[in-house]
């Protein structure tokens, strides 16, 4: 492993010839990169960052579409949930047909980004009539989200190997941002048309900057095929089977807390009588929290190992959660930086389990492998997504959050054994 990664260092222009151990460590920071690098970096997670936006463009804006369309609970929920249907569909669809291996990544995120875009930019001229029309375009803004994320971790792997957890958490606190920047343009005041025009634009951006600025990295490679007959041999492993279990926990908690932090913070500022102001600008910055810890967690994970930096992530993102019903009503100077903490934890590890998988399993069943922890992981968010505003109309927002710490303690246990099982030796170098 270690003479691998030297040689990749001596490809990219890097002249130092390192101990492994060295390697490993160095590897983990942005200033061991070439400038090429460093380049491609930003690029590719400024265009994952911009498209990105598209995922909760309608989702930011749903309490002023409830109340102007006059939508009912299932419907708000639907907007949300159309676009993780769509996504679970469009990515199944698109390795089932090998569509990953026919097209050039790059130009598969651009096309992706062009089709999200216009289904996005088609909800502006609807109105309270064409609900079902809306929540159609939200599911095929999904499945051409399916096309922008998975190609941009193929592109982003096409010029990493050492220190790839790092460069995928990066890529990950892109999507994070992205994800949230709705909810900052809300905070501006901007009206819910402006809310979804302004995402289509820098969803365009973004589609346009991977085409013009973004080459093949030296690494690129094609992605494997999905094939079910490959399913029995993807759950036999260990390794895999581990990873997958973390990462479920991981997605039964995060786009719920995503989906319906603005809500909960709503209703507690309501109970405590603090205004709402503040809020749509307060989710912004809770949910894209999550980019550093993703940043964070991918070089912690490629220096102390992928099993304890996962685990601690859970194990914090968790405990938040079932701390909720304690911090309702509280003062938002109380409030908000505890959910940012929340926000934090709560997706630094997801890269991680992505990249545990990619060590784990054999070449030829990886991209089975990857497909199905991703479909999965995917369609368990639509129990969540569905649960949480159910115990909130049952009970009320202060008892919604703790039902997803659940998925944290799977997750942590899966981690536990993985750290003690021989498949250990095979993530972050042997780290673990």
């Amino acid at each position: 492993m270690g003479a691998q990664l030297r040689q990749v260092v001596d490809k990219r222009g890097n002249a130092h010839e390192l101990p492994s151990a060295v390697v490993d460590m160095a590897s983990t920071a942005t200033d061991v990169l070439t400038r090429q690098q460093r380049r491609v970096l930003l690029a590719i997670a400024g265009s994952q960052l911009l498209v990105l936006t598209l995922w909760f463009s309608a989702s930011a804006v749903a309490p002023q579409l409830e109340i102007i369309w006059n939508l009912s609970a299932d419907e708000t929920a639907g907007l949300t949930l159309a676009v993780q249907i769509g996504f679970v569909a469009g990515a199944l669809l698109s390795s089932i047909t090998g569509l990953a291996d026919a097209i050039p990544s790059r130009r598969l995120f651009s096309i992706g980004a062009a089709l999200g875009v216009v289904a996005n930019t088609s909800l502006v001229a609807l109105d309270a009539d064409d609900v079902p029309v809306a929540l159609a375009l939200r599911f095929l803004t999904g499945v051409a989200l399916a096309a922008v994320y998975p190609a941009g971790l193929k592109v982003m792997s096409g010029w990493f190997t050492a220190g790839r957890g790092m460069a995928l958490g990066t890529l990950v606190g892109a999507l994070t941002v992205g994800s949230a920047t709705p909810h900052l343009v809300r905070g501006f005041g901007f009206g819910w048309q402006g809310v979804v025009l302004v995402a289509s634009v820098l969803a365009a951006l973004g589609g346009v900057l991977m085409a013009a600025f973004v080459n093949d990295g030296p690494h690129e490679v094609k992605s494997g095929r999905f094939s079910f007959r490959q399913v029995g041999h993807v759950v036999r492993n260990r390794g895999v089977r581990l990873s997958t279990y973390g990462y479920l926990g991981h997605m039964w908690e995060l786009y719920a807390m995503w989906t319906w932090t603005a809500a909960f913070l709503a209703a507690s500022a309501a109970a405590g009588g603090y205004g709402d102001r503040w809020i749509s600008t307060a989710t912004f910055f809770v949910i894209a929290a999550g980019s550093y810890g993703s940043w964070l967690a991918g070089r912690w994970s490629d220096r102390f190992g992928r099993t304890l930096v996962a685990g601690g992530s859970l194990a914090l993102s968790g405990t938040i959660a079932s701390l909720t019903p304690l911090l309702f009503g509280a003062a938002p100077w109380i409030l908000v930086p505890i959910l940012v903490v929340w926000g934090f934890a709560v997706v630094a590890d997801s890269a991680q389990f992505s990249t545990m998988v990619t060590e784990t399993a054999s070449g030829e069943v990886r991209g089975t492998a990857l497909t199905l922890q991703t479909a999965v992981g995917f369609l368990l968010t639509l129990v969540t997504i569905r649960v949480v505003p159910l115990i909130a109309d049952a009970i009320s927002w202060r008892w919604a959050f703790p039902i997803l710490a659940l998925g944290p303690l799977l997750g942590v246990v899966s981690m536990v054994r993985l750290r003690r099982s021989p498949d250990a030796a095979l993530l972050a170098g042997g780290i673990g």
